[in-house]
């Protein structure tokens, strides 16, 4: 009798750390998801970012000053960092970026 008692004692138990477990892995998983739903959303305005400032350094320049070369400069900096952070972000994904399929291609050749 007593060990009928102590295994329904331990099967209670067991049902009660199931329980808990179950319900932290609901909510690890509910911030996995919203985790990747911040970064795909972030990845999108980086890209878009990224478009954009590529297109602004395709454009020729008029003005021959210091001034405006170090504001290009800084635009390109910015524009490699903002690629160095998405190549980071995904690169578990296997996504390149545009200068990285660039470098490759140049490579190739």
């Amino acid at each position: 009798m007593l060990m009928i008692n102590i295994l329904i004692g331990v099967c209670c138990l067991q049902f009660v750390i199931i329980g808990v477990l179950a319900y932290k892995l609901y909510q690890f998983s509910l911030l996995i998801i919203d985790m990747e739903d911040s970064i795909e959303s972030s990845l999108d305005l980086l890209d878009e970012k990224y478009k954009r400032m590529y297109d602004i350094l395709q454009k020729p320049i008029f003005f021959d000053s210091v001034e405006v070369r170090q504001v290009i400069s800084d635009i390109k900096d910015c524009q490699n960092s903002v690629l160095l952070v998405a190549n980071t972000i995904t690169k578990n994904i296997g996504y390149q970026g545009e200068e990285t399929k660039e470098e490759n291609s140049k490579k190739e050749k």
